[in-house]
């Protein structure tokens, strides 16, 4: 049934009623929006530690490590820890979001800058923001369960390809497990690749036409037999019946249970990954599967620092990268929700930063699994996307012993366990900081219903989004800045007194305008901006070159390369010099050029597929079309330059715009004495008895400058205070295991191969 053994089944059922007992009994517990929003703030080290993990670790993690290592090598699991330099920040921000005895961020915003509006401003964009993320998780895993669950492909004669009758196309559906519409789809896929395989010049006008409309159409060459549109909708119900029953407490309960399933898909594949390689390529054992993957895969895919794959990735712009990600992930409203809701401030720094942590080692088994299925089966699928379901389906459906059904809880579980955390949070923000202002005294149990309908809403918007489109993530790289927006209001806010409601309007304004919606509405506009000659100035071009021992991989893309050369017409032939045939074990030297590179397009340049004129991509970088205008000539920069002085500026740009508005206006009287409370509360330490942290915080309202003596610059308006034994610890614990982290990657992926060759 749905292309699955009825062992994958049963796993799937039991996973999914684990969940909706979890649910219901949650339900029984929430009496109030603390209960449902923060799960009555009762969670310890353990299930905060979870808590965090699961929220970090969607669907689209594992499978999207798979394509990224299948287009660039072991550098490729960058893309997965970008945010690693970030994580050690964690473990001062972890106390914050439990001090400030909150239940949204946007709750924050209206509490320190006395502004409700200001608050439900926050609130609405952030909602958007997490609601289009949680579309990436829908996606990546609705792809990869999809592949698990194959239909057959019909053997098609040629001459059936063009113009076939629909006898034709009935005929092959009866006799494969297609229906007539997919056969007719499949159909459109093999005359795309066809149209593909061909010289452009040698086609005629009606079939550029028609190539031109299936670009467009992009047909489908895999088929499930789990209807996409059911399997979304059967997560989506999933999701609702155990966190919206029973809000945050079912979630971070049944993180914990997911969690398991979450480190289950980032092992699972591995040993069965290495006892393939053995039976295909005749080694044996660990170390021999080992030394199967450095003989065979090209000795660029293991190079994790440097690699010619990924040079725009540079030192300095993973730097840049990490500051920013440090900025912006601190003022997410399901940060404050993960580590706000524990009892005490030791387990909301301690889970935020090692259930984050334990992303981080999953991620690096992640990639030794991908450089696996990448020498298995990269031959075998057009789309690396597909490269993690293709591998578990290939890998362990021939045991049949539910593993499979395995594979899809876990990847279900890593989406739920993040989904639950945007939902809620999301709900949150809506039902706290833009319908209570407007519906007010309405009693704690409307409020609850009122988020309860508000998450179901949200998980089901991302539903249709995901159903109406399966190509947002050049759309969605925008959010990886959307950050900037707010987060210098957030850290301002906290650590400077002066900082005030007009400065932060300001630098969201400013930053909204000159970053975000200029960008967008001057190509609109304009559209000739796209094909400006100077906006489409770009790189100079550059080359590197590497000395490598050839492997057999690096035999089969040489003749490959031969072969296209020798299909060239004999005027480009001559132009381009003929490829030599490489043996495997000769040293031989690959050219890489890292250019040429756009400048001011966010999504690049490329040709009108109508009009073959090149264009713009994206949104306009005004502010490297600004420096460029006044006299630093980008196009002499590598590409990495111009995008670290481009995160630099926009992470940077914000704070410098509230240092000067606050330094223009000053607090009104009134303000002062809201802000007396925000700081002293923000000085008091977290009690583990909500009546001991009340009496507390009395004691510190009744005597603002209580704790001052602990601020590090006493008689400033600067409030950060002292490190403590726990926070100097803590911290550079958390640092020294960036280089833990690191050094598994190297491990695993170098040193390891050298140790076991």
């Amino acid at each position: 049934m749905f292309g699955l053994s009825t062992l994958d089944l049963i796993v799937v059922i039991v996973f999914f009623f684990i969940l909706v007992v979890i649910g219901l009994w949650a339900m029984f517990r929430v009496k109030d929006q603390e209960d449902f929003f923060m799960g009555g703030r009762r969670f310890g080290k353990i299930v905060q530690l979870f808590a965090a993990f699961g929220q970090a670790t969607s669907s689209d993690t594992g499978p999207s490590v798979a394509t990224t290592t299948a287009n660039n090598g072991a550098a490729g699991v960058w893309a997965s820890l970008m945010m690693l330099f970030a994580t050690p920040s964690y473990w001062l921000t972890g106390v914050w979001y439990r001090r400030l005895r909150v239940l949204t961020m946007g709750d924050y915003f209206t509490e320190r800058y006395s502004s409700k509006f200001l608050g439900g401003v926050y609130s609405l964009m952030a909602s958007i923001s997490m609601m289009l993320l949680l579309t990436v998780g829908f996606i990546v895993m609705t792809k990869t369960v999809l592949v698990m669950t194959p239909k057959e492909l019909p053997e098609v004669p040629v001459e059936m390809i063009f113009n076939p009758s629909e006898a034709e196309i009935e005929t092959l559906a009866a006799a494969s497990e297609l229906n007539a519409d997919e056969v007719e789809e499949y159909l459109q896929f093999l005359r795309l690749e066809r149209y593909r395989a061909r010289d452009h010049a040698s086609l005629t006008d009606a079939e550029l036409s028609e190539k031109s409309f299936l670009q467009a159409l992009n047909p489908r060459s895999n088929f499930s037999h789990i209807p996409t549109n059911w399997f979304i909708w059967i997560t989506v119900i999933f999701i609702c019946l155990y966190s919206i029953a029973g809000g945050l407490e079912a979630a971070f309960i049944s993180d914990v249970f997911q969690g398991v399933f979450i480190i289950i898909l980032s092992l699972i594949l591995l040993p069965f990954a290495f006892i393939e390689i053995n039976h295909v390529y005749g080694s044996s054992g660990f170390m021999g599967a080992f030394r199967t993957m450095h003989a065979q895969l090209p000795e660029s895919y293991f190079e994790i620092f440097g690699s010619p794959n990924t040079v725009d990735f540079t030192w300095y712009y993973i730097i840049a990268l990490g500051v920013m990600a440090t900025i912006n992930v601190a003022a997410g409203a399901n940060q404050l929700v993960a580590a706000g809701a524990a009892k005490n401030e030791y387990s909301a720094r301690f889970g935020l930063t090692y259930g984050t942590y334990l992303k981080r080692v999953t991620t690096v088994f992640w990639g030794l699994t991908a450089l696996a299925i990448v020498l298995l089966y990269a031959d075998a699928v057009s789309d690396p996307d597909h490269l993690w379901g293709y591998a578990s389906r290939a890998l362990l459906g021939p045991l049949n012993l539910g593993l499979i059904g395995l594979m899809i809880a876990a990847l279900l579980a890593a989406l739920l366990s993040t989904a639950d955390m945007m939902m809620l949070a999301t709900s949150g923000l809506i039902t706290r900081n833009i319908y209570k202002p407007l519906v007010q005294g309405k009693s704690e149990k409307h409020y609850v219903t009122v988020g309860r309908i508000f998450g179901a809403s949200i998980v089901v918007i991302a539903a249709f989004i995901v159903m109406g489109s399966d190509s947002l993530f050049d759309q969605l790289k925008i959010f990886w800045e959307w950050g900037v927006v707010f987060s210098a209001g957030f850290w301002m806010g906290i650590l400077w007194r002066r900082t005030n409601q007009k400065a932060v309007w300001y630098s969201i304004l400013f930053t909204l305008l000159l970053f975000f919606l200029l960008p967008m509405i001057l190509p609109t506009v304009f559209p000739g901006l796209r094909n400006n000659e100077y906006l489409l100035k770009r790189t100079e071009p550059r080359f590197i070159e590497r000395q490598y021992t050839a492997t057999p991989m690096d035999v089969d893309a040489r003749t490959v390369e031969i072969a296209i050369w020798e299909a060239l017409p004999d005027q480009e032939r001559a132009l381009v010099s003929q490829p030599v045939m490489l043996q495997a074990g000769e040293e031989f030297t690959k050219s890489y050029n890292i250019g040429i590179k756009r400048i001011f397009w966010t999504h690049g340049i490329a040709a009108n597929p109508e009009t073959g004129q090149l264009e713009g991509r994206g949104l306009i970088s005004l502010e490297l079309v600004l420096l460029d205008l006044l006299g630093w000539d980008l196009s002499r920069n590598l590409y990495s330059v111009n995008e670290t002085i481009r995160l630099l500026i926009r992470t940077f740009f914000p704070f410098l715009v509230i240092f000067i508005f606050s330094i223009l206006y000053k607090h009104k009287s009134e303000e002062e004495k809201v802000l007396d409370r925000f700081y002293a509360k923000m000085k008091t330490k977290v009690q583990d008895n909500k009546e001991d942290d009340l009496r507390e915080l009395e004691l510190s309202y009744a005597n603002p400058h209580r704790f001052d003596h602990r601020k590090m610059f006493p008689n400033t308006q600067w409030e950060m205070l002292k490190w403590n034994r726990e926070d100097r610890v803590g911290f550079w614990i958390a640092m020294g295991m960036v280089f833990v982290i690191i050094g598994m990657l190297y491990f695993f992926v170098n040193l390891g191969g050298t140790i076991f060759g």
